[in-house]
């Protein structure tokens, strides 16, 4: 099957929109079927039509007429100038969005998790002659023995962690907050699972998108059990949902530019299942199995992990205005966004006595 890419955009004067992309220009669906605003309305209009999301979406672009340059709503950033880009999967109430993700899924990410979490002193074993294993490396080794299991079977669960719900979502070009409590960001190029719980609370995978995970390493670093904390941070996704695409394999590659210069270049990124120590069908088994994660009508967020941050090898700090890129080979337009230093205090909170 093809893989079929699609974007969210909002006009001025029509408020939200879907559209297929096609070539350089985005062809808006929703003028075909005014009740198809976002990619959830689409999947449920195309399941009372005994379509599926692909085909329907597919047909309708085939008859619209309303075209848009691409290239605009990527450049875009302010609503009142004309159309600009959303996330490719939203929901109308954030708080109908749970953002999540797992870790060391990769068979490159114990490296970068090692170098954070390993004792920089720690005591050589005489045996080995190795520093003891952290719960990093032991958590990636149970991956690789048991995260691909048989049909049917439910395999080694993969470190899980919870981001936030869709006020911490950010689209195509717009800023990822470094807040003042912490003193840096850390990308985390990554694909994204995107799922809509259906009416009967199953699962609906819609599609993969481009993430950008962006987490806080410095604080993580201090010691593991700060992982939960670094993740809330806000993230981006787009600029595409891409429907369709087998989740083989998929090559990215994230870029930092501090006045037009790159500062960070990555190299080759692989992610897709055949770089993976877990199966597709074993994360989202035990991201689904809660079924606190099945309820009705949710949008779920699920950032896949992967195998190389930039923290480990740097000796920089995120800036404001730092742009972060975040390219693949054959899957969708690149993700790009700026870095913000958040200018809202957030010390000291206080709860207020009722």
């Amino acid at each position: 099957m093809r893989s079929l890419a699609v974007v969210q955009f909002e006009t001025p004067q029509l408020g939200r929109r879907l559209g297929v992309v096609s070539g350089a220009e985005i062809i808006d669906v929703t003028a075909e079927e005014s009740q198809v605003q976002r990619v959830s309305d689409a999947y449920r209009f195309a399941a009372s039509q005994g379509v599926t999301l692909a085909n329907l979406l597919t047909g309708l672009a085939e008859r619209s007429t309303i075209r848009l340059p691409y290239a605009d709503l990527l450049a875009r950033r302010n609503l009142a100038d004309g159309p600009v880009l959303r996330p490719p999967v939203d929901h109308a109430d954030p708080y109908h969005v749970l953002i999540t993700g797992t870790g060391l899924t990769h068979l490159g990410s114990m490296k970068s998790r090692d170098q954070m979490h390993v004792a920089a002193g720690a005591a050589k074993t005489p045996a080995a002659n190795e520093p003891p294993k952290t719960d990093s490396r032991k958590m990636f080794e149970w991956g690789l023995e048991g995260g691909r299991p048989q049909p049917a079977t439910r395999g080694v669960a993969p470190e899980w962690f919870y981001k936030g719900n869709g006020t911490m979502l950010r689209g195509p070009g717009e800023p990822l907050d470094i807040p003042d409590f912490t003193s840096d960001g850390g990308d985390e190029p990554e694909i994204v699972g995107c799922y809509l719980n259906d009416d009967h609370g199953r699962p609906i995978r819609l599609g993969f998108a481009v993430g950008n995970e962006w987490s806080d390493h410095a604080t993580e670093k201090l010691n593991y059990l700060y992982l939960a904390p670094s993740k809330l941070r806000t993230c981006a996704l787009g600029p595409e949902l891409i429907i369709g695409h087998d989740f083989q394999e998929i090559e990215l590659r994230c870029t930092v530019s501090r006045g037009g210069q790159v500062v960070y270049d990555s190299g080759p990124l692989w992610s897709g299942e055949q770089h993976m120590c877990h199966s597709l069908s074993n994360l989202e088994d035990h991201h689904f199995k809660y079924a606190q994660h099945r309820t009705p009508g949710d949008i779920h967020l699920h950032f896949f992990g992967t195998s190389k941050l930039s923290y480990g090898s740097r000796d920089w700090q995120y800036a404001e205005g730092d742009e972060i890129r975040i390219t693949t080979t054959d899957f969708s337009t690149p993700l790009v966004n700026v870095v913000r230093k958040s200018a809202e205090s957030t010390a000291p909170y206080s709860a207020i006595p009722a």
